[in-house]
């Protein structure tokens, strides 16, 4: 059999062997030593493909944060395999893997973690600091995403001169200002209400349909029809993995977000920027 470029059976072998995102190979993260030891990630194995929205759920203290904390390279003091883009984590050194967290993963956090003394456009602009790009060009960019999300009339407010569901937006729009191709939210709507929450997963939901790879930890099983994919964690260890069908919640729309929210049921198409 002759091999050619436009061979379909040579283009399928291309497409298996392409890389998951995240692979996982009996991981384990301990915290203590002797009898003070605690198992939080207990030999998972794990794999996560390109473009998917996983929801990762469990009661408290199951190890959804500190998986999550780990996938996003903020905890690297791990035993087994962890594979980032076909890539063994372990190989990178520190300086490789902050520039991933930078450029290639995004964080979205339960508790915001705008920085108080900032206003909306200097906390969005914030993480391209670490890209050298210049002042200006940092506020550029940064008034660009918060346009998308309807936010550039708040651009030179504080912090706490927002709602909670405006926090957020911004926080998300911090996230994305790198254009990364990974989004790790950590309760992303814990602290808002059903309203703003439900906004708020159409943001990611959207992220999703543009081929982002999502992965959120979460107490509420109603987020989970957005997700592509359930995990439920237990003690440490993936207790089920299933795939789903995304289905978009039918909710009424409050009064007072006729005319607008309906409008924003997609967050635009955020333009990407000439590197």
């Amino acid at each position: 059999m002759q091999l050619t470029r436009d061979n379909p059976i040579i283009d399928a072998m291309a497409i298996t062997t392409t890389p998951p995102v995240i692979r996982l190979r009996g991981l384990q993260k301990r915290f203590g030593v002797g009898d003070a030891e605690n198992i939080a990630i207990n030999n998972i194995d794990l794999t996560i493909k390109k473009g998917e929205f996983v929801a990762i759920m469990g009661p408290s203290g199951c190890g959804k944060t500190t998986l999550l904390n780990i996938l996003g390279l903020l905890d690297q003091s791990i035993d087994g395999e962890y594979e980032l883009n076909g890539q063994s984590v372990d190989s990178m050194s520190r300086y490789k893997q902050a520039r991933i967290r930078s450029q290639q993963i995004g964080f979205v956090f339960q508790n915001f973690n705008l920085v108080s003394r900032l206003n909306v456009i200097e906390n969005v602009a914030l993480p391209l600091i670490y890209n050298g790009i210049t002042h200006t060009k940092r506020l550029m960019i940064a008034s660009d995403i918060l346009r998308n999300f309807h936010l550039n009339e708040r651009e030179y407010y504080m912090p706490h001169q927002l709602s909670g569901g405006q926090i957020q937006r911004v926080a998300i729009a911090r996230a994305l200002v790198n254009e990364p191709s990974i989004i790790l939210a950590d309760e992303p709507t814990g602290n808002l209400d059903s309203q703003a929450s439900h906004i708020i997963m159409e943001e990611l939901s959207d992220l999703h349909k543009r081929g982002n790879t999502v992965i959120m930890v979460t107490h509420n099983p109603r987020l989970t029809t957005y997700a592509s994919r359930v995990i439920t964690m237990l003690d440490g260890k993936i207790d089920t993995d299933t795939k789903t069908t995304i289905k978009s919640p039918h909710r009424k729309t409050p009064k007072h977000l006729v005319g607008t929210h309906r409008r924003k049921k997609t967050v635009p198409k955020i333009k990407r920027r000439k590197k």
